[in-house]
């Protein structure tokens, strides 16, 4: 017996084609029918299996969510500097800090006792001094030797006093300084 598919309105989809299969196709085509109705419910033995599956996420689930690390939580905020410059300290701690090292201190020490330092300890002096003069140089704090001192002039308030000044004066001094030259 044929098989044709038939519509329910005759000559709307236009005529029903036949397609015929051949055996080896209708064979295939039973045994995966067959093939899904056997896998109908469960697996064999899903009963057993199950309760283990479950006693295994429930031994994995046992910690509570709500309980975090162990890590101590500081109670007292330290604000650190974002940047580095903030990071670094500035001249005037630096200089401090410099002039308050005790082993720095001890070595200056042992140096005027004349003592002689090893080659390390004398590099370790050398760079802390730089430091601090470069330190001091960049507060305003060193006095450069360079420059001669003036001396103050005297500075007069008045007229008279330039007067009196004028009148007191040694002319007889001035003229010998210049026969000398």
């Amino acid at each position: 017996m044929t098989r044709k598919r038939k519509s329910r309105k005759p000559g709307s989809e236009g005529p029903a084609l036949y397609q015929e299969k051949s055996v080896t196709q209708l064979d295939q085509e039973g045994r995966k029918r067959q093939k899904d109705k056997k896998r109908k419910g469960q697996k064999a033995g899903s009963r057993h299996s199950a309760a283990q599956v479950e006693k295994a996420r429930t031994q994995g689930q046992r910690k509570d969510p709500r309980i975090g690390s162990k890590k101590p939580v500081p109670l007292i905020v330290d604000t650190k500097p974002a940047t580095k410059k903030e990071r670094r300290m500035s001249a005037e701690q630096e200089l401090a800090m410099l002039e308050n090292d005790a082993q720095l201190m001890v070595l200056l020490d042992r140096i005027e006792a004349g003592e002689k330092l090893g080659a390390g300890l004398q590099k370790q002096v050398d760079q802390k001094l730089d430091r601090i003069e470069q330190l001091m140089n960049q507060l305003g704090l060193l006095e450069e030797d360079d420059e001669p001192e003036m001396a103050p002039v005297a500075r007069v308030s008045s007229d008279d006093d330039l007067l009196d000044q004028f009148e007191n004066m040694d002319f007889d001094s001035f003229e010998d300084s210049f026969d000398k030259e």
